[in-house]
């Protein structure tokens, strides 16, 4: 991006105006782990707001006296906005099909209700908040706008805007609200619930307008659609034109605003194209206009909305730490970097005895395990890898929230195993079911310190996870090696695993890969030797753009050959490295290896070949 950018220097001129905005308190945010839900085939990521939280806290910008705890919104407070009849029904799974767009059993339909109604908790308890500060309450959740008072649609089952907007008319507050919702999608049900309210505005700008016959006929409402592929030029004018008239003609008491990350350009579900700094750009103005100028003291409420994928939760992690930074942004890290915060963060609240079984406070330090030998008999080993009792692995995996995305699958009844003390190595293995027949996951590690001198790592022998309940699809078809497909957790288990070296101080991760495929389930994954990272490296340069279930079936079919000789490239496993320790981070990070491993893959030439009769043959740079 150059200085040359419009949406860059306006983004500059937008931070300077904001200089004396930031010298105010700072907002308070509110979440709960009731928010996690992960329900099968869905785009949204569970994890969103504690990859925020996890975030800010690396940065040192997270008050842990400014994190608030949200509790399940009352019946009380949802009935000022739905009708009994809608709540009555939510008590029926098969009610769900049209809000969800899939069945629902007992327990996920139960999950999902306490999820939403925890959602509405946050943002009454964030709305309490910016009005007893005159602050800002930020709830990393909620933003249910599709939700009408008499049915909810597009996953948005409660209204928590318009139930905590009731909530405030129930305690006298009498004045102006605002509501500015720069979600991609249409804001219907906030305006058809205010539809005949002039002292509730409603502002959207949005992809398609979608509201009902109430909402159409909305007596305070701005509706702007903006069809298309849209980018940051119309996006931005669109904003900067319409919406502080709407501030200075309507003069709000309090502003809710809907930050949704959907116009983002990697949204999973999303046709705009909105750049990060096009986004940031956004939510600073908004953040201006409801701060700014004579109402800096004008509480204000901000809500997640939309966002779908993986990386939706790093334009509101921007917003965030510009907000809480004076202005000044900070780059969040990539997905897989922000999981192992989160990660990091959860482990600081366990202590080790809870993992281990130990009793706190025994001065001796013995176990079972100890004295055996000196009372003459031998016992197996009772942890995994001589430190995590099955109850302390059972609590990390319900601590990190695993158990209950899984429950959410519909898996209620989750069992751990484990065998120890096999020279192969120590298994765990999950079940879904108390008969334990359906296996979800099955792992076998050992204590490597042979394989690189002076170092020891945590040996991946074995890795299994998967969905005996799901089928394949031609979207997601087999990849080599699988029978069901997988559980969608392999990076929260490799997080875990190097929460486990720095439980255990090892250096890294090591595990020797049977199928190409699975070297691509990690950016910071290396291969020891810096040879065999540059023939990968060559090979992948061939593959380039190819889906990750193609690329293997390419390889496993001898399609991938030498442009020189033409022969196959044929897999042969080798080991590869996650570094935890700055130690393994130098061996496979530094400039000796990246040099050796350019090298390599200089002296390497792979090509495609298009046809089973190998005649036509394709370089990468052609495909």
């Amino acid at each position: 991006m150059t200085s040359h950018n419009p949406v860059l220097r306006a983004l500059r001129r937008q931070r300077r105006k904001l200089a004396g905005l930031f010298q105010r308190p700072g907002a308070q945010l509110v979440y709960s782990r009731r928010y996690q839900l992960d329900l099968p085939g869905a785009v949204y990521d569970p994890l969103r707001g504690e990859r925020i939280l996890a975030f800010l806290e690396a940065t040192g910008l997270l008050n842990e006296r400014a994190l608030h705890n949200a509790l399940p919104a009352s019946f009380r407070f949802l009935r000022r906005v739905h009708t009994d009849d809608y709540l009555d029904s939510l008590n029926r799974p098969e009610s769900y099909l049209s809000i969800l767009g899939q069945e629902s059993s007992d327990e996920q339909a139960e999950r999902v209700l306490e999820a939403q109604r925890t959602m509405v908790g946050g943002t009454l308890l964030a709305t309490g908040l910016a009005m007893q500060s005159k602050g800002i309450g930020v709830n990393l959740g909620g933003g249910l706008h599709h939700a009408f008072a008499g049915k909810g649609e597009r996953f948005c089952m409660l209204h928590d805007v318009a139930v905590a907007i009731a909530e405030l008319r129930a305690r006298g507050v009498a004045g102006p609200v605002l509501v500015v919702d720069l979600d991609l999608h249409d804001g219907d049900g906030t305006r058809s619930i205010f539809a005949e309210d002039p002292t509730v505005h409603t502002f959207s700008i949005h992809n398609m307008t979608t509201s009902d016959e109430r909402g159409r006929h909305a007596v305070a409402a701005t509706v702007l659609e903006l069809p298309g592929t849209v980018e940051d030029a119309e996006y931005l004018a669109a904003v900067r034109q319409y919406l502080p008239p709407v501030f200075a003609a309507f003069r709000p008491e309090i502003v809710y605003y809907i930050a949704g990350c959907d116009p983002a350009a990697d949204d999973r579900i999303g046709n705009w194209k909105i750049t990060a700094d096009g986004m940031l750009e956004r939510d600073l103005f908004a953040l201006a206009c409801a701060r700014g100028g004579h109402h800096g003291h004008r509480p204000l409420v901000i809500v997640l909305g939309g966002g779908y994928g993986h990386s939706a939760w790093r334009y509101t992690a921007r917003f965030l730490a510009a907000l809480l930074n004076r202005g000044k942004p900070v780059e969040p890290p990539d997905s897989e970097e922000s999981l192992l915060q989160r990660y990091r963060r959860m482990a600081r609240e366990i202590a080790p005895h809870e993992l281990t079984g130990d009793v706190p406070g025994d001065d001796w330090g013995l176990t079972a395990d100890d004295i055996a030998p000196v009372m003459g008999g031998m016992r197996r080993p009772h942890r995994l890898l001589g430190y995590y009792s099955r109850q302390g692995l059972e609590l990390a995996f319900e601590r990190a929230g695993l158990l209950d995305r899984l429950r959410s699958r519909g898996f209620d009844d989750l069992r751990f195993d484990m065998e120890l003390g096999d020279t192969a190595g120590d298994t765990v293995r999950l079940y879904g079911d108390r008969q334990k027949r359906e296996l979800l996951m099955e792992a076998r590690l050992t204590i490597d310190r042979h394989t690189a001198a002076g170092l020891a790592l945590l040996r991946i022998e074995w890795l299994l996870l998967q969905n005996p309940r799901a089928t394949f699809t031609p979207e997601r078809p087999a990849l080599p090696g699988q029978r069901h497909p997988g559980l969608g957790l392999l990076q929260d288990i490799m997080a875990l695993l190097v929460l486990a070296c720095d439980r255990l101080q090892l250096d890294g991760l090591l595990f020797v890969p049977s199928h190409f495929h699975t070297i691509a389930q990690g950016k910071n994954l290396r291969f020891l030797n810096p040879e065999d990272e540059g023939l990968i490296r060559a090979v992948r340069a061939a593959l380039s753009g190819l889906p990750l279930a193609r690329a293997g079936a390419t390889v496993a079919a001898g399609r991938v050959v030498d442009a020189q000789t033409g022969r196959p490239f044929a897999w042969v496993p080798c080991p590869m490295v996650l570094p935890v320790t700055a130690r393994l981070r130098e061996q496979v990070e530094s400039e000796d290896y990246e040099r050796r491993a350019a090298e390599a893959a200089a002296g390497h030439s792979f090509v495609l070949k298009r046809s089973t009769s190998g005649t036509a043959l394709s370089s990468a740079k052609h495909l």
